[in-house]
């Protein structure tokens, strides 16, 4: 394991202290519990990171053989929002 050092607001030590307490367990404990609740929330419904929803939306759309313009990149504000 990796020794880390993170702030808390007084509020979260308070909660994690309580759930320690609660639960018979050690801080450290809850605070990685808490922290791979986290990750595990962050990831979608089908439990694949941001990277792999890009990658799968550009496998539909070679799939679909969708085609951009080749200026995409540097009109993207223009395509998207319409000429201000």
């Amino acid at each position: 394991m990796i020794r880390t050092q993170v702030y808390l607001t007084e509020e979260q030590a308070r909660d994690i202290k309580l759930r320690a307490k609660r639960e018979n367990k050690r801080e450290a404990e809850v605070i990685r519990e808490l922290v791979n609740i986290g990750f595990k929330a962050s990831q979608n419904a089908r439990g694949e990171t941001t990277g792999e929803a890009l990658l799968r939306l550009v496998s539909l759309g070679e799939k679909l053989q969708v085609k951009a313009p080749a200026d995409l990149s540097s009109r993207i504000d223009d395509i998207l929002y319409g000429d201000e």
